[in-house]
C-alpha cells in the first residue's frame, strides 16, 4: 500500500500557469507507458469485497455484460469505503440465507487496493475470455454534484456514465488551476475525486479570475487520454483522493505513511496568472 502513502508535503497554488487541455489538441499516439499510469492511478484507494481468502466477492458476466464466453466474472468496485461497508451489512442482514452462504457472508471483509492495480490488472486480462471485470461504483453525492455541474454549464443529462473527476479551470479556455508540493516546489495539476476539494481551490481562485470554473471529466475520460495523447503537461497530472480516502490513508501504518494533507493550503496560496493562448 505504499503507493497510496506517497503524499508527503502540503499542496499549495503555485504561481505560474500551464497551458493546454485534457481533450485539446491532437498529438501522435505515444502517451505515457503503462507504468506510468499506474503510477498516478496508485494514489487513489478504492475498495472492494473479500472472502477470508482474499478473493473478490463476485457474479458470474452474463453475455449482455460483455462476456465473449462463459467463464468471466464482474465485481463491484466501491470508491467508498463506508459505502462498502454499508453493502456487506446489508447481506448480513438480509433474511433467507441457507447455512453455506450465511456462514460465507459473516467472512466478508472490504479491501482496499491502489486504483492501479485495478487498472493494471485489466491491461494484463484484457484478451482473456475467463476475466475479472470491474463495475465502480461511484459515490452518490459526487455523481449528483458532477451532473448539477453540467446542467450549470448547459447540458442536459439524466446520468453520468462513470466515476466523476472534477478539475478547475482559470476560465474554459485558459487551462487547468496548477498546484505545488511546497517541499518540492514542484507543479502539479490536480484531477479531484470530490467536488467539495475542487470547490475549496475554485473558491482561492475566483476573487482575482472571474471566470475561473470547474469541468467535470470522467475516470474513463481521465485514462484514455493518458493512454493516447502526447503532451509533456500529462507528467504533472495527480488524482487527489476524496477526504474519506486521505482519511483511511492517515490510518495506515506509521512507517509507511508520512503526515499527509492534500487539500490545498489555504494560508498560504498565490493564484497563478494565466498566460494567452
Amino acid at each position: 500500500m505504499k503507493a497510496l502513502v506517497r503524499w508527503g508535503a502540503t499542496l499549495s497554488l503555485v504561481g505560474s500557469t500551464f497551458l493546454g487541455s485534457v481533450f485539446a489538441g491532437s498529438f501522435p499516439a505515444l502517451a505515457l507507458s503503462e507504468q506510468q499510469i499506474k503510477e498516478k492511478l496508485d494514489s487513489v484507494p478504492v475498495y472492494i469485497i473479500t472472502n477470508e481468502k482474499g478473493l473478490p466477492l463476485s457474479r458470474p458476466l452474463t453475455e449482455a455484460q460483455g462476456a465473449q464466453k462463459p467463464g468471466g466474472s464482474v465485481t463491484g468496485v466501491y470508491m467508498s469505503r463506508q459505502e462498502a461497508q454499508g453493502f456487506i451489512k446489508e447481506l448480513q442482514s438480509a433474511q433467507g440465507k441457507d447455512p453455506k452462504t450465511q456462514e460465507m457472508v459473516k467472512s466478508l471483509q472490504v479491501t482496499a487496493v491502489p486504483l492501479g492495480v485495478i487498472y493494471q490488472q485489466l491491461q494484463q486480462t484484457k484478451n482473456q475470455s475467463e476475466r475479472l471485470l470491474f463495475a465502480f461504483k461511484p459515490v452518490e453525492q459526487e455523481i449528483k454534484g458532477a451532473m448539477d455541474l453540467l446542467r450549470q454549464s448547459g447540458q442536459q443529462v439524466n446520468q453520468f456514465p462513470s466515476v466523476p473527476v472534477f478539475a478547475v479551470r482559470f476560465s474554459p479556455d485558459q487551462g487547468y488551476v496548477p498546484i505545488q508540493l511546497t517541499s518540492e516546489k514542484e507543479q502539479l495539476i490536480p484531477l479531484f475525486l470530490s467536488k467539495q476539494d475542487a470547490q475549496g481551490l475554485l473558491t482561492q481562485v475566483k476573487p482575482k479570475f472571474p471566470k475561473a470554473d470547474i469541468q467535470v471529466i470522467d475516470i474513463d475520460g481521465v485514462i484514455k487520454t493518458l493512454q493516447e495523447k502526447n503532451d509533456p503537461w500529462l507528467d504533472q497530472v495527480v488524482l487527489v483522493p476524496s477526504q474519506e480516502s486521505r482519511e483511511y490513508i492517515r490510518t495506515l501504518p506509521k512507517e509507511n505513511t508520512p503526515n499527509t494533507q492534500v487539500a490545498p493550503n489555504r494560508n498560504n496560496t498565490q493564484p497563478a496568472k494565466p498566460q494567452q493562448r
